[in-house]
C-alpha cells in the first residue's frame, strides 16, 4: 500500500526516528502504525546495544536548583562528540534528567533510568536514552548525579557546559556563594574538600612518602628532613583544601579569611567536570569521518 507523508510525519513524532527509517518501517509493516513503532523500537534497542561499548566522554554537566535554593541537582550526561552535545534534543534530554533528580531523589543510576523522563509520561529515561541513540547515532550515557539539600542556601556556577559547582553556604549572601562556586570551578589545583580535617588520610600519606623520598635526596640530617617534610605537608594541605586556598578574585587572602570576614562557612561543595576519569580514545580525524560516512 502507498505510504502517505502524514503517516511518516506521525511516526517520526512518536518515535523520534529519521524520515527514511520511518518510511521503511511503515512499508515493511504494510502501513500499520503500531507494528512500525514496534519495529523502530527494536531497531533502536539494537543500535543502542551496538554502540554501548563506544567511549562517550563529551556531553553536558547540567545543574537544576529549586526556587527556594534549598535543593539542587548536578548531572553528567555523556555523548561521543561535542557536536551532538550542542543539539537541542540532547540538551533537552539532559535537562529533563536533572529535573527528575531534583524532584524525585533517586537512590542510584539504575533507579534514575527507570523513572519517567517527564511527569505523566510512560517513557522512562532509559527508553528515551535508547531512542535518542537510534536518532542521533552516538552512544549516550547517564554517567552520574549528585543531589544536595540544605538548611541554608545553595549557590551554583556552571562554566560553559563542562564544569558545574554547587556550594552549601551557611551565612554570607548569594554573591559570596556564587564567588565561591566560581573559585571552586577555576582554582588549580582543584579543592578536594573544605578543611584539613576532611583530607583523606591515604592522600596525606601518599604525599608524605613522595616528599620524604625527595627530601632524602638532599643529603640533609634527619631532623632537618623532618622539618622539610612537615612544611611541605602544610603547603599541600593549603593547596587542596578550600579554606587554605588563595581566593581567585583576591589572591592576597585565603578563602578561609574571606569566610571569616563574612561570618560565613561552607558546609559542603560538589564539583563535577565533564569526562573526568574517562579514558578517551584518540583517533585519526580523517579515519573517524570516513568511519561515520560508512556507518561505523
Amino acid at each position: 500500500m502507498a505510504i502517505t507523508a502524514a503517516q511518516v510525519k506521525e511516526l517520526r513524532e512518536r518515535t523520534g526516528s529519521g524520515m527514511m527509517e520511518c518510511k521503511k518501517a511503515l512499508v515493511d509493516a504494510d502501513g500499520d502504525m503500531e507494528t512500525a513503532i514496534e519495529t523502530l523500537r527494536k531497531t533502536g534497542l539494537a543500535k543502542a546495544d551496538k554502540k554501548a561499548g563506544r567511549v562517550a566522554a563529551e556531553g553536558l554537566v547540567v545543574i537544576e536548583i529549586s526556587d527556594d535554593k534549598k535543593t539542587a541537582a548536578i548531572v553528567e550526561v555523556n555523548c561521543e562528540t561535542d557536536f551532538v552535545a550542542k543539539k537541542d534534543d540532547f540538551q533537552e534530554f539532559a535537562a529533563a534528567i536533572a529535573q527528575r533528580v531534583l524532584a524525585d531523589d533517586p537512590a542510584d543510576i539504575d533507579s534514575l533510568l527507570a523513572m519517567p523522563l517527564h511527569d505523566g509520561d510512560a517513557t522512562t529515561i532509559e527508553d528515551a536514552r535508547k531512542a535518542l541513540i537510534a536518532t542521533i547515532g552516538e552512544n549516550i550515557t547517564v554517567r552520574r548525579f549528585v543531589r544536595v539539600e540544605s538548611n541554608g542556601e545553595l549557590s551554583s556556577y556552571r562554566h560553559g557546559v563542562r564544569i558545574g559547582v554547587l556550594v552549601d553556604l551557611d551565612g554570607g549572601d548569594p554573591e559570596l556563594g556564587r564567588d565561591l562556586a566560581m573559585h571552586i570551578a577555576a582554582h588549580d589545583p582543584r579543592p578536594v574538600c573544605v578543611s584539613e580535617g576532611q583530607v583523606p588520610a591515604d592522600m596525606i600519606e601518599k604525599e608524605r612518602e613522595i616528599f620524604t623520598a625527595q627530601a632524602r635526596e638532599s643529603g640533609k640530617p634527619d631532623n632537618i628532613i623532618e622539618k622539610m617534610i612537615d612544611g611541605r605537608i602544610r603547603k599541600f594541605l593549603g593547596e587542596v583544601t578550600l579554606l587554605g586556598q588563595s581566593f581567585v578574585k583576591d589572591p592576597d587572602q585565603t578563602v578561609g579569611k574571606l569566610l571569616e570576614a563574612a561570618n560565613a562557612s561552607v558546609l559542603r561543595f560538589e564539583r563535577m567536570e565533564l569526562g573526568e576519569g574517562i579514558e578517551k580514545k584518540i583517533e585519526n580525524f580523517a579515519d573517524e569521518v570516513m568511519a561515520q560516512v560508512k556507518g561505523g
